[in-house]
C-alpha cells in the first residue's frame, strides 16, 4: 500500500526536511517487505490566497483516486503508536492500494474536505506547528512499520 503525504506549504532544506526525508526513507525500507510504501510527499500551495476552499481543491487533486483518506485535525482521534500501526495494516490487509494524509494550512483543513475523509488523526488536543506535524507524521509512519515488523524500535 503506497503512503501519501499531501501537505500544504514548501519545506525548504533544513533540520525539517531533513528528519523527514530520514523517518521516510527508513518508514520505505522496513514497510517493503510488509507490503507498505512507498512514502511520498506531495505539497501544494494556493498562490492565489484563496483560503481553505482552494487548498482543499489542491489537496483533493493531491490524493490518489480510491485512497483512504486520512485528515490530521485537532479534533481527530487520539490513538497510541500501536493502534495507528494496526489501523494502518488494517488498510492494507483490505487492499487498499493508496493511503493518503493530509495536512491543511495554516487555517486547518476545509470543512467539507475534513468531511469527506475517512479517519481524523490528532497528535493530541495543542495545535503543532505544520512543519513538525509533517515530522511527527513521518516518525509514526516509520515506527507503525517497525511494530508491525516487530522491531525493537517501539518499546512498551
Amino acid at each position: 500500500m503506497r503512503v501519501h503525504l499531501c501537505v500544504v506549504g514548501r519545506l525548504r532544506a533544513g533540520p525539517e526536511r531533513a528528519l523527514i526525508d530520514d523517518y521516510l526513507g527508513r518508514f520505505d525500507k522496513t514497510g517493503r517487505a510488509l507490503g507498505l510504501g512507498p512514502a511520498r510527499v506531495v505539497e501544494v500551495e494556493d498562490k492565489r490566497g484563496g483560503g481553505m476552499a482552494a487548498e482543499a481543491a489542491l489537496l483533493r487533486r493531491a490524493v490518489p483516486d480510491g485512497a483512504y483518506l486520512c485528515i490530521l485535525d485537532e479534533r481527530g482521534r487520539v490513538m497510541d503508536s500501536p493502534a495507528f500501526a494496526h489501523e494502518i495494516a488494517a488498510r492494507r490487509d483490505q487492499g487498499r492500494g493508496d493511503m493518503a494524509f493530509v495536512i491543511g494550512g495554516a487555517d486547518g483543513i476545509d470543512p467539507a474536505l475534513r468531511a469527506e475523509a475517512d479517519m481524523a488523526l490528532s497528535f493530541g488536543t495543542m495545535v503543532w506547528p505544520h512543519m513538525l506535524a509533517r515530522v511527527m507524521l513521518a516518525e509514526q509512519l516509520y515506527r507503525a512499520a517497525s511494530i508491525l515488523a516487530g522491531s525493537p524500535y517501539h518499546r512498551v
